[in-house]
Order: structure tokens, then sequence, then C-alpha cells
């Protein structure tokens, strides 16, 4: 047999059902999966199919929707709706929540940001989807309150990266960071990194930040960006700025990722339930840290922020021990308690 082919492939239904047992998430995942797939396919189409460029719309945080952000919504809310097994949806490109009908509802509550990055779009950067899964609570009919709740309570959370490859990276409460890769040829995605970890060593010494916020920032975190700069072996910096590609460097290359708070965005930029919670269980469960840096007067983990409401943000600072490290550092010779990680 040629070794191009795999006689055996794991996909992705079959690894949920052996690792979970749970036929209600294997549909979950399969339709989210269904979901990737089809806004894969008009990311790479984009240009043929005229779909660059603004929709006329804002968004729920008041950012310009691209025609690509209003179509991988739709298909987003119409693969959950349909899945069955979902009751409550909540979508960065939606003010409310989506309160399932009855008849189709089902135990999941899920919350996605379906085009990350979205406004690298027309320039052909990398773009991506991100969700969290949580399951309502006992005696619930599915409400809003059925998501707002700790990352420590997140059932299930990953990302989907749409570049040179379509790459689906997932984990579950607790367990392993896997990655499956869209294979085209047969139209599932397939196992190709098991047990995702950062650098144990903490990787390529790269910070990745919008340093043009930098007047905006406090000096913990000036200090911590000259420190990578003038240190011993002077770090790289890199910044996509779509969150789904910087995160997925991260993983796999080591370094940091920082979107702090500032005197312009004091509570941060990105969003808690669909970008902080779902990133910092992946980072978290790859061996890194996931903290807010300064939020609310402390230096907090972001996994145990309750969101008060569906669209609230949060700061992050996402990477390996030893640049998170050096951003504790700077805080702490500042005199504000952070804590020690090597």
């Amino acid at each position: 047999m040629s070794d191009q082919y795999d006689a055996d492939s794991l996909t992705l239904s079959r690894f949920v059902m052996a690792n979970t047992r749970d036929p209600e998430l294997v549909i979950l995942l399969n339709s989210i999966a269904i979901s990737c797939k089809l806004i894969s396919s008009a990311v790479s189409r984009a240009g043929v199919a005229k779909l660059y460029g603004l929709a006329g719309e804002v968004n729920s945080t008041g950012d310009d929707q691209k025609k690509l952000d209003v179509l991988s919504n739709d298909m987003m809310i119409n693969a959950l709706v349909h899945s069955g097994v979902c009751s409550v949806l909540v979508s960065e490109e939606n003010e409310e929540p989506i309160i399932v009908p009855a008849e189709r509802r089902g135990k999941f509550c899920v919350a996605f940001d379906p085009l990350d990055g979205s406004s690298n779009i027309d320039c052909n950067v990398s773009v991506g989807t991100i969700f969290s899964v949580y399951e309502k609570k006992p005696g619930s009919d599915g409400t809003v309150l059925d998501l707002l709740r700790s990352g420590e309570e997140c059932l299930c959370a990953g990302y989907c990266c749409y570049s040179s490859a379509t790459e689906l990276v997932f984990s579950f409460k607790g367990k392993d960071v896997f990655g499956f890769c869209l294979d085209p040829t047969i139209g599932e995605f397939v196992l190709t990194r098991p047990q995702m970890k950062i650098p144990s060593d903490g990787g390529k010494r790269i910070y990745s930040c919008n340093e043009g916020n930098i007047i905006h920032w406090d000096q913990p975190i000036k200090d911590a960006v000259e420190a990578f700069k003038t240190s011993e072996k002077p770090y790289a910096a890199r910044y996509v700025g779509s969150m789904v590609a910087d995160i997925h460097r991260t993983i796999l290359y080591g370094g940091i990722y920082l979107y702090p708070a500032d005197a312009k965005s004091t509570k941060g930029k990105l969003r808690m339930l669909y970008e902080g919670i779902p990133m910092a269980m992946i980072i978290e469960q790859s061996g890194g840290i996931a903290s807010t840096g300064m939020f609310k007067g402390k230096i907090q983990r972001i996994l145990d922020l309750v969101p008060d409401e569906i669209h609230c943000k949060c700061p992050i600072i996402m990477g390996g021990a030893r640049d998170v490290q050096i951003v504790f550092d700077q805080y702490i010779k500042a005199g504000i308690d952070a804590p020690k990680l090597l």
C-alpha cells in the first residue's frame, strides 16, 4: 500500500467517540467541524466569489462587519441550531443570545467568534474560528445564565485556523490538546498533532503584541516588552493580528502573546466568553500560562473569571512560563503581587 494513504485514519468523529463515549458530543463537534469546512471553503474562494469588503453593518461590539463575517456567522448558527444538541448560542456577530427552538433544543451551550481576525481577510492573512462549550445547568431550559460561568466550568474549547492548511485544535476539560488537519481529498479532519504542548524550555524567543498601543500600556507591560527586546538573546517580534494565528504559533513554537488592558481599553479588548476563556483553556492544557495581567486591581487567572455579560472583555497574557514570568517580574518590581512560576 502507498504510504500516502492511511487505511486507519483517526478522524475527528472517531476520536471524540473513543474519548468521550458521548454521542451528543460527537454530534456537536461534527456540527462545528462542518461549519469550519464551510468557512474554510468560503475563505479560500473569497476573491472569486466576491466576498471581500464590508457588509455595511457592525457587530455586537461595534466593529465593522465584513461580508465573510456575516456568511461565517450564518454557517455556524445554522449548523448548531440544526444539530439538535444545543440550547443557547452566543456569537460575536449577534448582540443578543440565540435561543434554539424547543423542538431542536439539546444540552449544550456554545459561544463562538465565527471569523476571528477578519480585518485581515482582504489581504489574504490567516483567520480563524474560536469556540467554547458549556453544558446546561441541571433543571435549566437553556438561558444565557448557562454561559455566564467561569472557564473552570467550560466543557470543551477550541479554534480552527484557515491558512495554507485548515487545522482544528481543541481540548476537553482537564485533557490534552489535539490538532486535526482537514484532508481535502476525503473531506475529513484527521488527527495530525496528538498532545500538543508548548515547548517545555519555552521554545523560540518570540513576543507578540500590538506595539501601536504602547503609549496606553501600564509601566510594567512597557518594561516587560523592553526586557524582551534587550535580553541577552533578544526576542523576535511576531504579530499577525489574528488571535488564532498568534496563539497557534505560540503553542507550536513557544513565546508569549499579549493583549493587555491599557488606558484606552481598561478592561482589555478581547471578548472573555469566546476569545479569552477558550484560548486560556487551550493554553493551560498545552502546558502554558493564561493570565489577565493587571485587571480590576490585581493579577488574575483567566479561567477564574466569571463573565457578567455575553460580550464582556478581558485582558490577555498567554504563553510559556519562562516568558510570562518576565511580565510578572515587572509587576513585582512595581510592588504588585504576582505569581512566581519558576
